[in-house]
């Protein structure tokens, strides 16, 4: 019998079901360098002489993914081999040169998590083999003792990012249904965390269109289509990953056998919601303009806020913007929220609906807030639609905390979710004069003294 791919007829399924382990949702090692492991398909019983080579890729793609990947395949026979990638991405250049090893070699790849037989009396004899192995040993050693441990491939995994360019590297692609493609837009690396905070200098702009030309030209050497390019470069790095769809591994010619794949649903991104801009701050006076860049202080109304606005994009496409502003609470244990969108009008019917939920979540907290108002304004060609409500002051201190933290804002309408992340620059210096606002009765925080900075507001 000769086995598919991922080497697990039908026939054989109640087998691998009692030889696999538990799976765990995440391999730990994802953060990890990418490592280069051989294994030999199994159980043997299923594959017989047709068993395959698995070279499992599992990892951060790094500028030295290449040259491991050398060292561990060197002087092997993969004239059958298979790449497993599980992989969140990393390296541009890593991944270009790691890809054009691969179809040097011409390698079939393949999306999914290598995942040896807990039964096989050689494979544990080859792992006690492998923790006994000392600083001393080769990549290349290492892997001649893996190559003897029977394994089977789990198709439930992701590859993210730089990942679907190494992925392209594969003479013949495949991408199981249960596992992931996910792209986004090249960004640079040290300023993903709050992109619309970040400055930019021309030696930046130069850097990422040279990546982004090498990028094109390594897909179009590869035989797929530019539209894959086109497709990342649409997802700005506040929004999540694109799960591309069957359609588009198609269409973008990354699957090239995908006839034995049934059609699913896409799996990706929920579909655009819109953001809204946090409940009214103000309250009848004229409102204070609120950064674009950073969290600051403004009084809007004598109403003291740590407020922040953001684009609002439908896979990189700008249909608004919308503001979230945090005020004083009704005890010390929560603070108010309120959100604010402006989303332009489009001919989809589903978006012109009003909001049923905004959820907001950081770290490990989520908050819901209430939907208030929606209201079209036919000049402009706008919907404008809002939501408040109380939330733990724990929520907002862990986001304004040390270090770099983002807030999720989920929006949803007539089952659409839209999902975007912004960043915590400035909270962390603004949230203790809020903090010291909330402190004061009442009346004596409308006495709030303004003073304009760059077109800014702030309070003192």
């Amino acid at each position: 019998m000769r086995c598919s791919l991922l080497g697990a007829s039908g026939a054989v399924v109640a087998l691998l079901a009692a030889l696999v382990g538990a799976l765990p949702a995440k391999a730990g090692d994802r953060t990890l360098p990418m490592r280069f492991e051989l294994r030999r398909q199994g159980p043997a019983e299923s594959c017989g002489i047709a068993c395959k080579t698995y070279i499992a890729a599992s990892g951060a793609i790094t500028a030295d993914s290449a040259r491991d990947f050398i060292r561990a395949v060197q002087g092997r026979d993969l004239s059958d081999a298979i790449l497993v990638l599980d992989s969140d991405g990393g390296s541009v250049l890593g991944a270009i040169a790691l890809g054009r090893e691969v179809r040097k070699l011409r390698l079939a790849a393949t999306v999914g998590r290598v995942v040896d037989l807990k039964g096989d009396v050689v494979g544990r004899a080859a792992a006690i083999d492998i923790a006994k192995d000392n600083a001393k040993d080769t990549a290349k050693d290492n892997a001649e003792r893996n190559a003897d441990i029977a394994a089977v491939v789990s198709p439930r995994a992701d590859c993210e990012s730089m990942c679907a360019f190494v992925l392209l590297g594969g003479v013949q692609r495949t991408v199981p249904p249960e596992a992931r493609v996910m792209v986004h837009q090249i960004w640079l690396g040290d300023r993903r965390d709050d992109p619309t905070a970040a400055t930019y200098s021309a030696e930046d702009l130069v850097l990422v269109q040279r990546d982004i030309g090498r990028l094109a030209q390594f897909t179009a050497e590869m035989g797929a289509s530019i539209d894959l390019l086109d497709l990342a470069l649409r997802i700005p790095p506040w929004e999540p990953l694109h799960t591309m769809t069957r359609n588009e591994l198609r269409r973008t010619r990354l699957a090239t056998d995908d006839a034995a794949a049934p059609p699913v649903a896409a799996a990706a991104v929920a579909p655009p919601v819109q953001a809204l801009p946090a409940a009214p701050v103000t309250s009848g006076l004229r409102a204070t303009p609120i950064n674009e860049q950073r969290w600051a202080m403004v009084d809007r109304g004598g109403i003291a806020s740590l407020a922040r606005r953001h684009p609002f994009t439908i896979e990189g496409e700008p249909i608004g913007s919308f503001d979230l502003a945090v005020a004083c609470g009704a005890d010390a244990d929560s603070f108010e929220l309120s959100y604010v969108e402006r989303r332009t009008i489009t001919d989809d019917t589903r978006l012109s609906a009003r909001p049923d939920s905004v959820s907001l979540r950081t770290g490990g907290a989520r908050a819901r807030l209430a939907v208030t108002a929606s209201q079209r304004h036919d000049g402009p060609g706008e919907l404008v639609s809002s939501a408040a409500g109380a939330v733990p002051a724990a929520l907002i201190r862990e986001f304004a905390g040390p270090g770099s933290h983002s807030m999720v804002i989920e929006t949803s309408r007539k089952g659409l979710v839209t999902i975007i992340r912004i960043g915590n620059t400035g909270a962390q210096q603004s949230l203790p004069r809020l903090i010291a606002s909330c402190a004061k009765p009442i009346g004596a925080r409308a006495d709030l003294t303004v003073r304009k900075t760059g077109g800014l507001a702030s309070a003192q």
